[in-house]
């Protein structure tokens, strides 16, 4: 029976199905007439039979082909057809009207008695609704039968969640059982969706214990994200694949498929609760402004890039040295967003005449500084280019700002400018201290400052994935080590926040939430990517890299920072710096790098930043001979 629900799956032509209509129609017909004289028709009352059927069967031939009603695909009807046939029913009866009105005109006399089109339209409407119902339950009856089902519990009970049900029951390509639908709304609880019951959303551990669930997928709009984590975490200790829908804006041809259903990833399992922005803030400031973003084709910049579009400013400036990247950011706002007020300048932020020809160029209102050096190892190793592109670049873009008379200038900083442990995070520190002193010009200089953020270039996530898709090892520097992370969109939007709010000066710094043991995150990624620990994939320890903490520093520390009224973002308590000295430092560092002295170079940051000190590095030996030297100067005094 399977074979044959099979093969006139795939075979029935629309001809089989339109004959099927017509002999339904006239049947209602006969059936309509029976009603109407109560199973009795007279003997003596006038109906010429082939008259009746000629104009009835021509009538729902007609309209059955320009509808066409039969060329829908029965076991996958929906309301949209269901409706559709009921509009081409109906201007099938009104047409019967019509002719009989006419008819009646000219020869006195009806071919079809009123009572019977109105009667005829009903019986006809409920069987061919009915019988397409019936072969879709068959069908998906005869389907949900085949062996090695795959049990699946869908969390939502909304339009997404129904969508996703039905497009699992019509997949052809896999088998799917929905046990049931998670809610945590009250209201929808004890219900039922297509005879599937609804339950409480934390009734997830009884059918994870009790039912053989293989796919867990979340059609929501939102879950809170503690109960959302500890979902996935029990899936994955469970086996269990965890998929989500995409929202109803991202369907294919306003269908959703099986296909689009994409797996969880670990930014999802380490996501926190949505930020609240005050957009009315953020479009008042970027409306109808010019704005240049530097490194805009990095995983930063590009993002603020993105966000900045929803406001309609009246043009941003792309600024990177990155071709390739600016090409794709390119294409993205051209055929994504659908924004075209963009500029492109491909330059250097340590070239100042470059940078002098872009700033006279435009009249610009607001720059988002993103451009930096960030990786720490590959500067542990390069002193000279991170004072060079991290100080002395914003130094030029920095003065250029004061120069034309730019309104607001963000910085974006790093956790690592806290007690300095390494080149790069000491570098940042220093751009923060000259960004500080501009206190006397007209631009105001804000600085945000936040940790790792997923998926950006430079963090270990996109290293881990391809590790695992190299079939591994996954090397970690330490088993111990944690970091706080956050995702890119949230640390964008909440630089935006923060560039709102600022009046220049501060330094804010975001909550990134807890501290993660990178051992947990990478064993998470393992899971959701369908494979075992040590079995499919084996984990390595590398050791701490040239200027690496094993623990980040706590940036929430409420005896170092003031609150704002976003309690993710609060104002750092740090001293200010002289502008005449630490542009005096900066000149020396000009010199210090034109003779590539690189000693030199890294004792002068420390100079600059005394709780500099650092770690894993061959530059802590400068540490040390401070400490000898200090205690010289004890002993002999």
């Amino acid at each position: 029976m399977v074979r044959l629900v099979k093969y006139f799956r795939s075979t029935m032509p629309s001809w089989v199905i339109f004959n099927i209509d017509i002999i339904i129609s006239v049947f209602s017909l006969i059936l309509a007439y029976l009603l109407r004289f109560n199973f009795s028709i007279p003997a003596d009352y006038p109906i010429n039979y082939p008259l009746v059927l000629i104009v009835t069967v021509s009538v729902r031939c007609l309209t059955f082909y320009v509808g066409k009603t039969s060329s829908m695909i029965i076991r996958h009807s929906s309301i949209r057809d269901i409706f559709k046939l009921l509009v081409v029913l109906f201007i099938g009866t009104i047409l019967n009207f019509v002719i009989n009105i006419i008819y009646r005109f000219f020869y006195a006399k009806s071919i079809i008695p009123l009572s019977v089109i109105l009667i005829d339209f009903f019986i006809v409407a409920y069987l061919l609704t009915t019988m397409r119902l019936i072969i879709k339950v068959i069908f998906s009856e005869f389907r949900g039968n085949y062996k090695n089902k795959e049990n699946v519990l869908i969390i939502g009970s909304n339009e997404l969640a129904v969508a996703t049900k039905r497009a699992l029951d019509l997949d052809v390509e896999t088998k799917y059982k929905v046990i049931a639908f998670l809610d945590d709304k009250r209201k929808n609880q004890k219900k039922n969706i297509e005879g599937i019951e609804i339950y409480p959303i934390n009734c997830f551990e009884k059918f994870i214990n009790e039912n053989d669930i293989n796919i867990l997928i979340f059609a929501k709009d939102y879950v809170n994200s503690i109960r959302k984590n500890e979902i996935i975490t029990t899936c994955l200790n469970h086996k269990i694949k965890v998929l989500t829908s995409p929202k109803i804006n991202k369907w294919s041809n306003n269908e959703l498929s099986p296909k689009q259903l994409k797996q969880i990833n670990i930014e999802d399992l380490l996501e926190r609760d949505p930020i609240k922005l005050d957009f009315t803030n953020i479009k008042k400031q970027i409306y109808d402004k010019t704005i240049l973003v530097t490194g805009a084709a990095g995983s930063i910049g590009s993002e603020i890039v993105r966000q900045i579009c929803k406001y309609n400013p009246k043009k941003i400036i792309l600024l990177d040295q990155a071709e390739t990247p600016l090409f794709n950011l390119e294409l993205e706002l051209i055929e994504k967003i659908n924004y075209t007020r963009y500029d492109i300048e491909i330059a250097d932020i340590t070239n100042v005449n470059r940078l002098n020809y872009i700033f006279s160029k435009y009249i610009i209102d607001i720059v988002y500084h993103a451009a930096a050096y960030k990786h720490v190892p590959m500067m542990e190793n390069s002193p000279l280019e991170a004072i060079n592109n991290n100080v002395i670049g914003t130094k030029n873009l920095a003065d250029l700002s004061v120069k034309f008379g730019v309104k607001k200038f963000v910085m974006i900083s790093t956790d690592k400018a806290v007690n300095p442990t390494n080149i790069m995070g000491a570098s940042k520190r220093i751009a923060e201290m000259y960004i500080q002193s501009l206190t006397k010009s007209n631009t105001s200089f804000i600085t945000t400052r936040f940790g790792n953020v997923l998926g950006s270039n430079g963090s270990a996530i996109p290293l881990f994935k391809k590790q695992i898709e190299d079939g591994g090892p996954i090397t970690i520097t330490h088993p111990e080590i944690t970091r706080y992370f956050m995702t890119i969109p949230e640390a964008c939007q909440l630089v935006l926040e923060a560039s709102a709010m600022g009046k220049g000066g501060e330094i804010f710094i975001f909550d990134m939430g807890k501290s993660i043991k990178i051992l947990d995150i990478v064993k998470n990624m393992i899971r959701l990517s369908g494979l075992e620990i040590d079995k499919d994939i084996k984990i390595k320890y590398v050791g701490l890299r040239p200027g690496e903490k094993l623990f980040e520093e706590l940036l929430c520390d409420k005896e170092n920072t003031l609150p704002t009224h976003n309690p993710k973002i609060m104002i750092a308590k740090v001293a200010t710096t002289d502008f005449l000295e630490i542009s005096e430092h900066i000149i020396h560092f000009e010199n210090l790098i034109f003779s590539n002295n690189i000693l030199e170079i890294v004792k002068l940051m420390k100079l600059i930043i005394p709780e500099y000190k650092s770690q894993n590095s061959i530059y802590e030996v400068l540490d040390k001979s401070k400490i000898n030297k200090l205690n010289q100067n004890i002993s002999i005094n």
